[in-house]
């Protein structure tokens, strides 16, 4: 029996989020190489600062500044470090309570090895030497030999060009298998020729196909070659331009129910200006040379589909 086709994917973007009173003030404190928390509806003060009270829900934006140094309160040692893990060597995953918080910071202690680590042990912060207003600027912990020192003060979260948003990248980097199901569509595909399969019970094609029948939970295995040419159940416009893709905005995102198939499946329209893509709109898919599926569908040239032909695919 041959290999299943394996392929390394990966799902990356920007999240880019604004930021309130509290974040604002601890981020830009960050910068500058000053810790703050905020102060709970009990008197306890949380570090990392949240903006609602975790037990009462009470709005909170009573800030107070928290020393450099503390305890480590649990832990967990990191032998083999990921890509953009915040140490390239060997460290340990640290809980630190630092002097004057009465919740933990998760962050790395750059540590020798396990046997260095313990719960109980003073640590400090090693800031990064270029800060930018991020958690980041709090490069990792070291261990530091120090009783434990001040409590919290009173801090009015103000400093000069406040950072006002954040970016961060998310990604995730996997191998994927294709399984019988799929494994049979990708290599349709190749051939320019789009399959699903038939559930044995409802009589429903699923394209693509997953092996079984989502409604009816069982395993499908009779292929169905669909349309090439479908209907456009519902659709949006895009404004927004992706990274590092090669199409320019607006465009239009469609949902399109090809000929034989039960599940419509998405696909980017060109060919008609935007402002021109409609409900019931007839699409044919356009394959690129050496493409293993279609770049995208244009109008095929026929009547609109009429609206009962495609209302249960919305």
């Amino acid at each position: 029996m041959p290999e299943p086709p394996r392929a390394p994917l990966r799902v990356e973007f920007p999240f880019t989020r604004s930021l309130g009173p509290v974040l604002r003030a601890f981020l830009t404190g960050l910068r500058e190489r000053t810790v703050l928390g905020v102060r709970a509806t009990d008197g306890r003060v949380l570090v990392p600062p949240v903006e609602y009270d975790p037990v009462t829900a009470d709005e909170l934006r009573e800030l107070a500044e928290v020393g450099p140094t503390g305890t480590v309160t649990t832990w967990a040692w990191n032998p083999a470090p990921r890509r953009g893990q915040p140490l390239a060597t060997p460290f340990s995953w640290v809980l630190v309570r630092l002097d004057g918080a009465d919740t933990a910071l998760l962050h790395a202690l750059d540590a020798p090895g396990p046997e260095a680590v313990r719960t109980g042990l003073r640590v400090r912060i090693r800031w990064a030497r270029d800060r930018t207003g991020a958690i980041t600027d709090i490069a990792c912990f070291e261990p530091f030999d120090s009783a434990p020192g001040r409590p919290a003060t009173a801090h009015d979260g103000v400093f000069a060009d406040p950072v006002a948003e954040i970016t961060a990248p998310a990604r995730l980097d996997y191998v994927h298998t294709a399984g019988r199901a799929q494994h049979a569509h990708l290599t349709a595909l190749a051939d320019h020729r789009i399959t699903g399969e038939r559930c044995p019970s409802c009589r429903k094609v699923y394209v693509p196909p997953r092996g079984v029948c989502p409604v009816c939970g069982v395993a499908t295995a009779e292929q169905v070659e669909v349309g090439p040419r479908g209907t456009v159940t519902t659709y949006c416009v895009v404004n927004i331009k992706a990274a590092n893709l090669d199409v320019e905005v607006p465009y239009v995102y469609a949902h399109i129910a090809l000929d034989g198939a039960d599940l419509a499946l998405h696909g980017r329209i060109d060919g008609i200006p935007y402002d021109r893509v409609r409900m019931g709109l007839r699409v044919e898919p356009v394959w690129l040379p050496g493409g293993a599926h279609p770049d995208h569908y244009r109008p095929a040239g026929e009547p609109d589909a009429p609206y009962d032909s495609y209302r249960e695919l919305l």
